[in-house]
């Protein structure tokens, strides 16, 4: 192998090790994310004293007030007819 194609070699395998390296950071402060994201939550319905029954109705009211995106589009027909 020449000198040159070493070096690029080296320098290939240097760039895919930084690279795993970030990724395995990226991993970690994802899961510390998830982990306080999940910790804040908890938090807030502690806060309320809420129990799980009534966490659950208020997330399934939560739902049914949002409306659904898919839900508001017009097909065609409707629009036309609107218009």
């Amino acid at each position: 192998m020449s000198l040159k194609l070493e070096k690029i070699a080296a320098e290939r395998e240097k760039a895919r090790r930084k690279r795993d390296e970030w990724e395995e950071r990226r991993k970690e402060w994802d899961r510390k994310y998830h982990e306080q994201e999940n910790s804040e939550i908890c938090e807030m319905v502690h806060a309320q004293s809420l129990t799980p029954e009534q966490l659950a109705v208020i997330i399934q009211m939560a739902q049914a007030a949002v409306p659904n995106p898919e839900n508001l589009k017009l097909d065609e027909k409707e629009t036309e007819d609107m218009e």
